[in-house]
Protein backbone atom coordinates (compact mmCIF):
# COMPACT_ATOMS: atom_id res chain seq x y z
CA UNK A 1 0.00 0.00 0.00
CA UNK A 2 1.18 3.52 -0.79
CA UNK A 3 2.73 5.00 2.37
CA UNK A 4 3.06 8.78 2.26
CA UNK A 5 5.16 10.35 4.98
CA UNK A 6 2.75 12.18 7.26
CA UNK A 7 5.13 12.58 10.15
CA UNK A 8 4.59 15.89 11.97
CA UNK A 9 1.09 16.09 10.43
CA UNK A 10 -2.25 15.88 12.20
CA UNK A 11 -5.21 14.14 10.55
CA UNK A 12 -8.84 14.53 11.59
CA UNK A 13 -11.31 11.89 10.39
CA UNK A 14 -14.98 12.61 10.96
CA UNK A 15 -16.99 9.58 11.97
CA UNK A 16 -13.69 7.92 12.80
CA UNK A 17 -14.77 5.59 15.58
CA UNK A 18 -16.16 2.71 13.54
CA UNK A 19 -16.39 1.16 10.09
CA UNK A 20 -14.66 2.93 7.22
CA UNK A 21 -13.77 5.92 9.41
CA UNK A 22 -11.90 3.70 11.85
CA UNK A 23 -10.00 2.06 8.99
CA UNK A 24 -9.00 5.47 7.62
CA UNK A 25 -7.77 6.57 11.07
CA UNK A 26 -5.55 3.50 11.33
CA UNK A 27 -4.33 3.87 7.75
CA UNK A 28 -3.23 7.48 8.30
CA UNK A 29 -1.63 6.46 11.60
CA UNK A 30 0.48 3.95 9.67
CA UNK A 31 1.77 6.90 7.64
CA UNK A 32 2.99 8.59 10.82
CA UNK A 33 0.20 11.14 11.31
CA UNK A 34 -1.18 12.03 14.69
CA UNK A 35 -4.89 11.21 14.51
CA UNK A 36 -7.97 12.96 15.86
CA UNK A 37 -10.80 10.43 15.97
CA UNK A 38 -14.11 12.24 15.72
CA UNK A 39 -17.28 10.73 17.11
CA UNK A 40 -20.81 11.86 17.83
CA UNK A 41 -22.03 9.27 20.34
CA UNK A 42 -19.69 6.24 20.17
CA UNK A 43 -17.18 7.34 22.80
CA UNK A 44 -15.93 3.87 23.75
CA UNK A 45 -15.36 2.91 20.13
CA UNK A 46 -13.54 6.19 19.49
CA UNK A 47 -11.23 5.63 22.45
CA UNK A 48 -10.45 2.13 21.19
CA UNK A 49 -9.70 3.46 17.71
CA UNK A 50 -7.41 6.15 19.14
CA UNK A 51 -5.49 3.55 21.15
CA UNK A 52 -5.19 1.33 18.08
CA UNK A 53 -3.98 4.31 16.03
CA UNK A 54 -1.04 4.77 18.38
CA UNK A 55 -0.28 1.05 18.11
CA UNK A 56 -0.39 1.44 14.31
CA UNK A 57 2.23 4.18 14.30
CA UNK A 58 0.60 7.48 15.22
CA UNK A 59 2.83 9.61 17.45
CA UNK A 60 -0.31 10.66 19.30
CA UNK A 61 -4.07 10.31 19.03
CA UNK A 62 -7.10 11.97 20.57
CA UNK A 63 -10.86 11.59 20.53
CA UNK A 64 -12.96 14.64 19.66
CA UNK A 65 -16.72 14.81 20.05
CA UNK A 66 -19.23 17.03 18.31
CA UNK A 67 -22.04 17.45 15.81
CA UNK A 68 -20.67 18.10 12.31
CA UNK A 69 -23.99 19.62 11.23
CA UNK A 70 -23.78 22.43 13.78
CA UNK A 71 -21.30 25.33 13.47
CA UNK A 72 -20.73 25.40 17.22
CA UNK A 73 -20.20 21.66 17.31
CA UNK A 74 -17.64 21.88 14.51
CA UNK A 75 -15.77 24.62 16.38
CA UNK A 76 -15.68 22.32 19.42
CA UNK A 77 -14.33 19.45 17.34
CA UNK A 78 -11.49 21.48 15.87
CA UNK A 79 -10.68 23.30 19.11
CA UNK A 80 -10.28 19.96 20.88
CA UNK A 81 -8.13 18.53 18.07
CA UNK A 82 -5.93 21.61 17.97
CA UNK A 83 -5.51 21.67 21.75
CA UNK A 84 -4.45 18.02 21.82
CA UNK A 85 -2.54 17.61 18.56
CA UNK A 86 -2.00 20.99 16.89
CA UNK A 87 -3.23 22.35 13.56
CA UNK A 88 -5.30 19.95 11.48
CA UNK A 89 -3.25 19.33 8.33
CA UNK A 90 -5.37 16.53 6.85
CA UNK A 91 -9.17 16.47 7.00
CA UNK A 92 -11.16 13.45 5.88
CA UNK A 93 -14.89 14.20 5.70
CA UNK A 94 -16.24 10.71 6.18
CA UNK A 95 -19.52 11.27 8.08
CA UNK A 96 -22.69 10.74 6.07
CA UNK A 97 -25.99 9.02 6.87
CA UNK A 98 -28.07 7.36 4.19
CA UNK A 99 -31.74 6.45 3.88
CA UNK A 100 -32.33 3.48 1.54
CA UNK A 101 -36.10 3.81 1.40
CA UNK A 102 -38.25 5.35 -1.32
CA UNK A 103 -38.11 9.14 -1.17
CA UNK A 104 -41.88 9.51 -0.62
CA UNK A 105 -41.68 7.29 2.46
CA UNK A 106 -38.99 9.38 4.18
CA UNK A 107 -40.03 11.77 6.90
CA UNK A 108 -38.79 15.34 6.89
CA UNK A 109 -36.33 14.72 9.71
CA UNK A 110 -34.65 11.87 7.82
CA UNK A 111 -34.48 13.91 4.62
CA UNK A 112 -32.74 16.75 6.44
CA UNK A 113 -30.40 14.44 8.37
CA UNK A 114 -29.07 12.87 5.18
CA UNK A 115 -28.35 16.23 3.56
CA UNK A 116 -26.97 17.72 6.76
CA UNK A 117 -24.55 14.91 7.64
CA UNK A 118 -23.27 14.44 4.10
CA UNK A 119 -23.19 17.94 2.60
CA UNK A 120 -23.56 20.48 5.39
CA UNK A 121 -21.05 18.62 7.57
CA UNK A 122 -18.52 18.55 4.74
CA UNK A 123 -19.00 22.29 4.18
CA UNK A 124 -18.70 23.24 7.85
CA UNK A 125 -15.67 21.07 8.61
CA UNK A 126 -13.83 22.11 5.46
CA UNK A 127 -14.49 25.79 6.13
CA UNK A 128 -13.15 25.46 9.68
CA UNK A 129 -10.08 23.52 8.57
CA UNK A 130 -9.08 26.22 6.09
CA UNK A 131 -8.04 28.61 8.86
CA UNK A 132 -5.00 26.61 9.87
CA UNK A 133 -4.26 25.21 6.44
CA UNK A 134 -4.11 28.64 4.83
CA UNK A 135 -1.90 29.98 7.62
CA UNK A 136 0.69 27.28 6.97
CA UNK A 137 0.12 27.08 3.19
CA UNK A 138 -0.37 23.30 3.32
CA UNK A 139 -3.39 21.09 3.68
CA UNK A 140 -5.19 18.03 2.40
CA UNK A 141 -8.97 17.69 2.37
CA UNK A 142 -10.43 14.39 1.20
CA UNK A 143 -14.21 14.05 0.97
CA UNK A 144 -15.86 10.63 0.94
CA UNK A 145 -18.42 10.54 -1.86
CA UNK A 146 -20.38 7.78 -3.54
CA UNK A 147 -19.65 5.86 -6.71
CA UNK A 148 -21.48 7.12 -9.80
CA UNK A 149 -21.83 10.68 -8.54
CA UNK A 150 -19.97 11.51 -11.75
CA UNK A 151 -22.66 9.78 -13.79
CA UNK A 152 -25.60 11.53 -12.14
CA UNK A 153 -27.13 8.48 -10.46
CA UNK A 154 -30.87 9.05 -10.01
CA UNK A 155 -33.14 6.60 -8.23
CA UNK A 156 -36.34 6.97 -6.17
CA UNK A 157 -34.66 4.87 -3.46
CA UNK A 158 -31.99 6.60 -1.37
CA UNK A 159 -32.46 9.75 -3.44
CA UNK A 160 -31.39 12.31 -0.79
CA UNK A 161 -28.12 10.42 -0.30
CA UNK A 162 -27.34 10.43 -4.02
CA UNK A 163 -28.23 14.12 -4.30
CA UNK A 164 -26.15 15.04 -1.24
CA UNK A 165 -23.15 13.12 -2.54
CA UNK A 166 -23.38 14.90 -5.89
CA UNK A 167 -23.36 18.10 -3.88
CA UNK A 168 -20.22 16.90 -2.10
CA UNK A 169 -18.54 16.38 -5.46
CA UNK A 170 -19.52 19.86 -6.65
CA UNK A 171 -18.29 21.33 -3.37
CA UNK A 172 -15.00 19.45 -3.75
CA UNK A 173 -14.33 20.98 -7.14
CA UNK A 174 -15.41 24.46 -6.09
CA UNK A 175 -13.15 24.37 -3.04
CA UNK A 176 -10.22 23.01 -5.07
CA UNK A 177 -10.50 26.00 -7.40
CA UNK A 178 -10.84 28.41 -4.49
CA UNK A 179 -7.72 27.10 -2.70
CA UNK A 180 -5.40 26.58 -5.65
CA UNK A 181 -3.01 29.31 -4.44
CA UNK A 182 -3.05 28.21 -0.80
CA UNK A 183 -0.98 25.02 -0.87
CA UNK A 184 -4.15 23.00 -0.24
CA UNK A 185 -5.58 20.14 -2.27
CA UNK A 186 -9.23 19.07 -2.14
CA UNK A 187 -10.26 15.73 -3.62
CA UNK A 188 -12.93 13.07 -3.30
CA UNK A 189 -12.84 9.30 -2.91
CA UNK A 190 -16.12 7.64 -3.89
CA UNK A 191 -16.66 3.97 -3.05
CA UNK A 192 -19.64 1.85 -4.01
CA UNK A 193 -20.40 -0.68 -1.25
CA UNK A 194 -17.67 -1.15 1.36
CA UNK A 195 -17.33 -4.40 3.27
CA UNK A 196 -18.37 -2.69 6.53
CA UNK A 197 -21.78 -1.67 5.15
CA UNK A 198 -25.07 -3.11 6.39
CA UNK A 199 -26.59 -2.80 2.91
CA UNK A 200 -25.42 -5.42 0.39
CA UNK A 201 -26.89 -5.33 -3.11
CA UNK A 202 -26.43 -8.38 -5.29
CA UNK A 203 -24.25 -6.87 -8.01
CA UNK A 204 -20.77 -6.84 -6.47
CA UNK A 205 -18.20 -6.00 -9.18
CA UNK A 206 -15.28 -8.42 -9.52
CA UNK A 207 -16.97 -10.84 -7.16
CA UNK A 208 -16.42 -8.85 -3.98
CA UNK A 209 -17.15 -5.58 -2.23
CA UNK A 210 -14.59 -2.86 -1.75
CA UNK A 211 -12.37 -3.42 1.25
CA UNK A 212 -11.53 -0.61 3.62
CA UNK A 213 -7.95 -0.95 2.36
CA UNK A 214 -9.15 -0.21 -1.19
CA UNK A 215 -10.64 3.07 -0.01
CA UNK A 216 -7.75 3.90 2.30
CA UNK A 217 -5.28 3.49 -0.57
CA UNK A 218 -7.02 6.23 -2.53
CA UNK A 219 -7.20 8.52 0.52
CA UNK A 220 -3.50 8.03 1.21
CA UNK A 221 -2.67 8.86 -2.41
CA UNK A 222 -4.35 12.25 -2.14
CA UNK A 223 -2.51 12.95 1.14
CA UNK A 224 0.92 12.30 -0.36
CA UNK A 225 3.29 15.22 -0.83
CA UNK A 226 3.81 14.00 -4.39
CA UNK A 227 0.10 14.60 -5.13
CA UNK A 228 0.33 18.36 -4.56
CA UNK A 229 -0.66 19.17 -8.16
CA UNK A 230 -3.78 17.00 -8.07
CA UNK A 231 -6.85 18.82 -6.79
CA UNK A 232 -10.55 18.79 -7.60
CA UNK A 233 -10.43 15.14 -8.62
CA UNK A 234 -12.63 12.18 -7.74
CA UNK A 235 -11.55 8.55 -7.60
CA UNK A 236 -14.37 6.02 -7.76
CA UNK A 237 -13.45 2.90 -5.79
CA UNK A 238 -16.11 0.67 -7.29
CA UNK A 239 -14.47 -2.13 -9.27
CA UNK A 240 -15.92 -0.73 -12.50
CA UNK A 241 -19.54 -0.81 -11.30
CA UNK A 242 -22.11 0.75 -13.63
CA UNK A 243 -25.61 0.99 -12.14
CA UNK A 244 -28.60 0.09 -14.26
CA UNK A 245 -30.30 3.34 -13.27
CA UNK A 246 -27.72 5.49 -15.09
Amino acid sequence: MLSPDLGDRTALVTGGSRGLGRALCLSLAECGASVAVHYHSSEDAARETAADAVDAGAPDAATVQGDVTDPGGVDDIFAAAEAELGTVDVLVNNVGDFAPGHWEDLDFETWNRVFDTNLTGTYLCSKRALDGMRDQQWGRIVNVGYASSEKGLVSPKNFPYFAAKQGVLMFTRMLAADTQDDGITVNAVSPYVVETSDEFPEDAPRGRWASTDDVAQAVRFFCDEASEYISGENVEVDGGWLPEDV
